[in-house]
């Protein structure tokens, strides 16, 4: 086996246990799912979406000429 089957191997296995531990979480209320952190990232629990530099830049106001 190569390391890339090993890699989608291990993806195939990974998207199997989050798809089971989110759909136990959504069907059973009060139900606490433990996810690791590769699981917890597979599924989107730390999607990056904070704006960079030069957009806080331009969103910024320009006080200049306020007195």
């Amino acid at each position: 086996m190569t390391h890339k089957h090993v890699a989608n191997d291990e993806k195939i296995l990974v998207d199997a246990v989050v798809i089971e531990k989110l759909i136990d979480a959504e069907s059973t209320p009060g139900l606490e799912v433990e996810f690791d952190p590769d699981e917890a990232e597979h599924a989107g629990a730390f999607e990056e979406n904070a704006i960079d530099a030069s957009d806080a830049l331009e969103s910024s106001v320009d006080f200049t000429g306020f007195a």
